[in-house]
């Protein structure tokens, strides 16, 4: 069984400042789209398919990844990738954010092996803070929290299934496991890690040098 990576880098990310997308931003040492990118070769993923924007295709690159241009939206960048991958051999896919540098060789390990015994699985963290539903800057209501997880990345799955499901769904999906259970398909819940956060917001890139540093 072939196992390749999906990285989905097409986003302009400039929520998170500095000026320009996120992924091209500097973060101890190297850029973030590096760091994630070097994990990946660490846990001996390939191939490893970038998806990027039209505007960053010419970008230098470790690793010589595959580079396919992205799409509009999320999952039309993934559909993108997984388009790259159709005939090359690969029977498993593993689908990342570029903007989680901090992933661990141990978690994709993880997440590919889970593949052996589910059809797609991914890795969530158990949410345990209290969830409030606001209204007009207020409290109005409570939110119970039994069972709920915030999704990571990445997110693995049998690649003939994913992209025939992607294929047939109508668009706008938040993930590809929202794809897949569209489609019908069992997504195994794994143990996330708190270290691998999503840069999203300014004070984000403090927190990912300390993760990468310590």
């Amino acid at each position: 069984m072939s196992t390749a990576a999906i990285i989905v880098a097409a986003g302009r990310g400039l929520r998170a400042g500095g000026g320009q997308p996120k992924q091209w931003r500097p973060l101890a040492g190297r850029r973030v789209a590096d760091w994630t990118l070097a994990a990946f070769a660490a846990a001996g993923i390939a191939p490893v398919v970038l998806v990027l924007h039209p505007d960053d295709m010419d970008v230098p690159l470790p690793g010589d990844p595959i580079r396919v241009t992205g799409g509009a939206t999320r999952d039309a960048s993934v559909r993108a990738g997984l388009e790259a991958l159709e005939g090359t051999g690969t029977t498993r896919v593993l689908i990342h954010d570029i903007a989680r540098p901090c992933i661990s060789s141990a978690l994709i390990a993880s997440v590919a092996a889970a593949l052996e015994l589910h059809e797609a699985a991914a890795p969530g963290v158990p949410v345990t803070d209290a969830l409030w539903i606001g209204q007009d800057g207020a409290v109005a209501g409570t939110q119970p929290r039994d069972g709920l997880f915030r999704a990571q990345t990445p997110q693995g799955f049998h690649l003939a299934p994913l992209l025939a499901a992607h294929r047939a769904h109508p668009g706008g999906a938040a993930d590809d496991v929202e794809v897949a259970r569209w489609a019908g398909m069992r997504v195994a819940i794994l143990p996330g890690d708190e270290d691998n956060l999503k840069i999203t917001h300014p004070g984000d890139f403090a927190r990912a040098e300390r993760i990468l540093e310590g």
